[in-house]
C-alpha cells in the first residue's frame, strides 16, 4: 500500500509511535536491565507525535491533505513486527528495537526527503524525529555491545 497523502503519512507515523511505545513500554515492565531507556523511548515516541502532528496541523490546507503525493512512499517497507517471545533474552529483544528502529528512522527520512517542496515546518519535523531515532539506534547498540562483553 502507498501513503499517497499527507494525511496517510501523518496517520501511519502516529501508528508506528504508538506501536513502539507499547513495545517499550512492555519491554521495561519485563526486562529490569533497559527499564529506564526502553521507558525514555516510549516517552519520546510521544513527543514526537506532538512535534509531527504541530507542523502538519500548522500547515494543513485541502490542497496538502488531499492532494501532496508522496509518491513511492510504501507502507510494506516500513512495517515492523513488535510481537515477542516471552522466553526471549535481552540480546535478542534489543536486537528486534533496532530493526523496528531501523524502518521507523528510514520511514521518517523518506517522508522528510518526499515533502521538501511543502512548507518548511512539514519535512523538518520528519527529518527531525529521524534524526532522534537515529540516535536511539545507537543507543541500542551501545546496550547491545554491553550484553555482548558481560557474556
Amino acid at each position: 500500500m502507498e501513503l499517497n497523502t499527507a494525511a496517510a503519512v501523518i496517520r501511519f507515523a502516529t501508528e508506528a509511535e504508538e506501536q513502539s511505545a507499547k513495545f517499550y513500554d512492555d519491554r521495561a515492565k519485563k526486562n529490569k536491565e533497559v527499564k529506564e531507556t526502553f521507558l525514555s523511548f516510549a516517552r519520546e515516541n510521544k513527543k514526537n507525535m506532538a512535534l509531527v502532528k504541530r507542523a502538519y496541523y500548522g500547515v494543513i490546507s485541502d490542497a496538502l491533505k488531499a492532494c501532496f503525493s508522496f509518491e513511492g512512499l510504501t507502507v510494506d517497507e516500513y512495517l515492523f513486527n513488535t510481537e515477542f517471545d516471552e522466553k526471549a533474552g535481552l540480546s535478542e529483544i534489543i536486537k528486534m528495537s533496532l530493526e523496528m528502529e531501523n524502518k521507523i528512522q528510514k520511514f521518517y527520512q523518506r517522508a522528510g526527503e518526499l515533502s521538501e517542496s511543502l512548507l518548511a515546518d512539514v519535512p523538518i519535523a520528519l527529518k527531525k524525529v529521524a534524526e532522534n531515532r537515529n540516535e536511539r539506534k545507537q543507543k541500542l547498540e551501545s546496550l547491545l555491545d554491553r550484553i555482548r562483553q558481560l557474556k
